[in-house]
């Protein structure tokens, strides 16, 4: 009798699992409930003309652009940030193997100055220093030494201190956007902008320093050599 019950239940349950199957499978021209519609009617968009909504049918009009007389282009949303405020054209043309890489490194080289504005070099600066701390200091180290904490933890090596690197503003803009040896590109956690904003801070924080110091020291020499000849003339 508990045999006969218990397969009685399961001939039920398979008629109840196949009617529902065959249930959902049936016509969809005008479900009761749409969650998604913008995915369950998709329409595309052109951002620059006036669309007719096809969701009017099923009272699900887009507010945004039933406000702006049909329009799809909207204007930005007030107090969002613009993707490129600073008007720098992004590199479109990124090397395709070792030798376009190796050209492009050695041509960076030549790059002495930002196309950042320059009247902004102290804001430049201060940001600059920020996105460095947050995003390069791990390796790199806040003094620029290569002995961030992930290197002093001995998990990583050979991260060069920048004081001793040949380097320019245009170099390491160049490694920022397309990577160098071991280092990984950046281009997709820093904008163009905010990737020349680094590279000043890095050139002017721990490179130039160094340079002035090696010219002050030929300078200083011939003053004291100047010095101790007008001194033995006497």
């Amino acid at each position: 009798m508990l045999k006969m019950k218990n397969n009685i239940l399961k001939i039920t349950a398979i008629f109840g699992l196949t009617s529902v199957l065959l249930n959902s499978c049936g016509p969809k021209d005008n479900p009761p409930l749409v969650y998604f519609p913008d995915m369950y009617f998709p329409t595309a968009y052109d951002p620059l003309m006036k669309a007719q909504d096809a969701y009017s049918d099923h009272e699900n009009e887009i507010p945004a652009f039933v406000a702006n007389n049909g329009a799809t282009g909207l204007t930005p949303v007030e107090g969002t940030v613009p993707q490129n405020k600073d008007g720098i054209v992004s590199e479109e043309t990124l090397p395709k193997n070792v030798d376009e890489y190796n050209a492009g490194y050695d041509a960076s080289k030549t790059v002495t100055v930002s196309p950042l504005n320059p009247k902004n070099l102290e804001k430049d600066l201060a940001r600059g220093k920020i996105l460095f701390d947050h995003t390069c200091a791990a390796c790199h180290g806040t003094g620029g030494d290569g002995q961030g904490p992930i290197v002093q933890s001995g998990a990583y090596a050979g991260v060069p201190n920048y004081a001793d690197r040949d380097i320019t503003i245009g170099s390491i803009h160049y490694v920022l956007t397309n990577g160098r040896n071991a280092m990984g590109s950046y281009a997709g956690q820093l904008n163009v902008g905010d990737r020349w904003r680094v590279a000043l801070y890095v050139y002017n924080t721990f490179k130039a320093p160094t340079l002035a110091k090696a010219d002050a020291a030929p300078a200083a020499t011939a003053a004291a050599t100047d010095e101790k000849t007008n001194a033995n003339k006497k």
